[in-house]
This record gives structure tokens, sequence and C-alpha cells, in this order.
């Protein structure tokens, strides 16, 4: 049974959206594995406090996430030739 586990700071997504996560990762597993594997899917959302989270040595509040989902994070950033503003290298996830 697939079992997914997400990590997110406390504050920053509603209720729904955590519901619409789950609902959404859940859909995303059945679209790889068949529909039979829906009621074995497990998706878990956990809270980290904020300030216990950090990226490039640097302490993520949930603030500083709601900032930069409004596009106005003042931390660590640079900006692309575009001027769109993105995380420094160390604080992207690799891939």
């Amino acid at each position: 049974m697939p079992l997914i586990n997400v990590k997110v700071l406390e504050g920053v997504f509603t209720p729904a959206q955590k519901q619409q996560m789950v609902r959404k990762l859940t859909d995303a597993m059945v679209s790889i594995e068949g529909e039979n594997m829906r009621a074995a899917t497990v998706v878990i959302i956990e809270e980290v406090k904020s300030g216990d989270w950090g990226f490039g040595g640097n302490p993520l509040t949930t603030k500083d996430a709601k900032a930069m989902a409004a596009g106005k994070f003042k931390g660590s950033r640079t900006t692309t030739s575009r001027g769109q503003q993105r995380l420094p290298r160390s604080a992207r996830l690799r891939r």
C-alpha cells in the first residue's frame, strides 16, 4: 500500500487545501497503480512548527511562506534574467 507523507509549515494551508492535497495525491497514485489501489493509498499531512524548517541554514516561518505565496518574500532569493525571483540554488529541491 502506498504511503505519501507531506510536510508543510503550520498555518500555511487551510483545512480545505489540505483535503485537496489528499484527494489529488491519491488521484495521482491511482493514475499510476490503478483504481483498485485507491482504498489502500494513505496520505499523511504533517505540519512543521514555524521556524523549524530551513533553507540554506536560514529558518523559514509561516509568515515567510505566506509572503512567498503572495510573491512578497524578502528572504534570501535570487532573480532570474527575466526578473523572476527564486530561492538560491542551496534552497531548491534537487532532482
